[in-house]
């Protein structure tokens, strides 16, 4: 693995600590799905872990949550505790299992309770503070990587085959 240094402004993903960290987050992140705004906040928590990119998590004041529907899905994080999931319908065109959230998370987590983080790849588009995201690779993370977020980054080819 061949750490790139960050520049000036910008953060590396190694240098995130692990066990992943919970910070509060002012810029603004937007979430576009079928030509809708579905998310618009400046009051996101982002979650910092090792090799990973940060992910968002929007409140549902936030959200128009008219569009997202409980799945049954159900996974279970380390950290963070057990996860549920959301599908996305607008108009024609549905996600399914698209965004999770943490309804009784650690006490750690405990500001994210209910909170979601949406998996960029399946939006039309993610923006932090104006700039369109890139998703971190691979379908099981929901890394949101932006000109300031260095890598390599877990799930990458090359990265230990993660």
């Amino acid at each position: 693995m061949n750490r790139i240094p960050p520049a000036p402004g910008q953060e590396s993903v190694w240098d995130y600590p692990r066990p992943p960290r919970l910070e509060d987050s002012t810029q603004h992140i937007q979430i576009q799905f079928n030509d809708i705004l579905l998310a618009d906040t400046h009051r996101a928590k982002r979650v910092l872990e090792t090799s990973h990119p940060p992910v968002y998590y929007i409140p549902p004041e936030d959200i128009q949550m008219a569009y997202l529907q409980l799945t049954p899905r159900s996974t279970f994080c380390e950290w963070k505790g057990r996860a549920g999931y959301y599908t996305l319908q607008v108009g024609d065109q549905r996600a399914e299992n698209v965004a999770w959230f943490y309804p009784d998370p650690t006490p750690d987590f405990a500001p994210i309770q209910n909170y979601i983080a949406f998996y960029p790849s399946r939006m039309q588009a993610c923006f932090v503070d104006g700039e369109l995201v890139t998703a971190q690779p691979g379908d099981f993370y929901g890394g949101w990587i932006t000109s300031n977020i260095v890598g390599p980054f877990k799930g990458s080819v090359g990265t230990w085959g993660w």
